[in-house]
């Protein structure tokens, strides 16, 4: 019976982590449940798991996990706010199911110099998908690490053609439903590069060995390219559940996590090359990894800004990369290389990208 703590229960991630344990009841106990502010889902849940520690924000998530005994977190908490909770994880010694990939990105050194190997189980589909196919080789063994991506609803567009998208456009998400900065990721493809960042982070292999492909049917989750030429893909109906069950269980599988395909039925699969002059953030986000330091964390911050402000009518889809560049390019890395270094530096990105949004307006 593991003991499990899910951060950001009442999010898409956490609800289907309950699902999950709802199905398993013999196999996992929810010890602990974190918010950031529904409330009432927040308490309805604890009452069906029975548990009765339940925070509310991320400093009481944090909180939660130093005090309660946990075998696994599961932090699927949205964005770089999830830092706290993922270093104060790690601290303890629990296996981090990681959902939230904003605090590996921003964090980067701080968060490594503290995880213990193996101690980190990703929880994005990708980067699940990668940790299962490395299990086929050796780390010494690995020539490239290929992460797929849908394309999200702008695959096939000139850049000029998107100059007039529109905030529900941008959120039309072909295959997967997620929130708003998220799914806004996966159309402007921030969230590939984001994650091109965390595949470094998580498996050690250098930048010039990380490449994206693009794979509109969402059923080849990522693949690992060996030396030998042989490539090993991961590949299931476009369903969380199923690499969450890994992260709540890793390296054991939860059966009937997820569909499996069906081989009665005729499919075709296809992989496209990735427009990087339509979509610029993946080669923006290699840039700011190799740069690494506080770069990542101020990528990141601006793209918040830059998305709300998107949604919020003050500037265009095409200004979001334009603003993130521009902020990546004006920033100088200086203070401590500690927690409140990064916070300090994404406070800076983020006044400097509101900066830049108000004059864009």
């Amino acid at each position: 019976m593991r003991r499990v703590i899910i951060l950001g229960s009442t999010g898409s991630v956490g609800v289907q982590a309950l699902d999950v344990i709802r199905a398993n009841r013999d196999r996992f106990e929810v010890v602990g449940l974190a918010a950031g502010r529904n409330r009432d889902l927040l308490e309805r849940q604890g009452a069906e798991f029975g548990t009765e520690n339940l925070a509310i924000g991320s400093d009481e998530a944090e909180q939660l996990v130093r005090t309660v005994e946990s075998d696994v977190v599961l932090n699927a908490i949205t964005g770089s706010v999830g830092l706290g909770a993922t270093l104060a994880t790690l601290e303890t010694g629990t296996t981090l199911a990681l959902a939230n990939k904003e605090s590996l990105i921003v964090g980067g050194d701080l968060v490594k110099a503290i995880a213990r190997p193996g101690q980190i189980v990703p929880v994005d589909s990708e980067h699940s998908a990668i940790a299962q196919a490395l299990r086929s080789g050796a780390t010494s063994e690995v020539s490239r690490l290929v992460l797929t991506a849908s394309g999200g609803p702008f695959r096939g567009r000139s850049r000029q053609s998107l100059l007039g998208v529109t905030p529900s456009e941008a959120l039309a998400h072909p295959t997967w439903d997620m929130g708003l900065v998220i799914t806004t990721n996966s159309a402007t493809l921030v969230n590939k590069g984001l994650e091109v960042i965390e595949a470094h982070l998580l498996f050690d292999v250098p930048y010039e060995q990380i490449e994206v492909t693009v794979h509109p049917q969402s059923i080849v989750h990522s693949m690992v390219e060996f030396v030998d030429g042989s490539t090993i893909a991961q590949c299931s109906p476009p369903d969380m559940r199923l690499p969450i069950s890994l992260g709540l269980d890793w390296p054991n599988r939860v059966p009937a996590a997820g569909r499996p395909l069906d081989w009665a039925s005729a499919s075709t699969w296809t992989f496209e090359p990735l427009d990087n002059e339509a979509f610029p953030a993946v080669e923006l986000a290699k840039t700011v990894g190799r740069a690494g330091g506080t770069h990542p964390a101020v990528f990141n911050a601006a793209n918040e800004q830059a998305v709300q402000a998107f949604h919020a009518g003050r500037i265009g889809y095409l200004d979001i990369l334009d603003i993130i560049e521009r902020v990546v390019e004006s920033h100088e890395p200086g203070g401590s290389a500690s927690l409140d270094g990064v916070l300090e530096a994404e406070r800076w990105a983020r006044v400097a990208a509101d900066r830049m949004i108000a004059a864009a307006g």
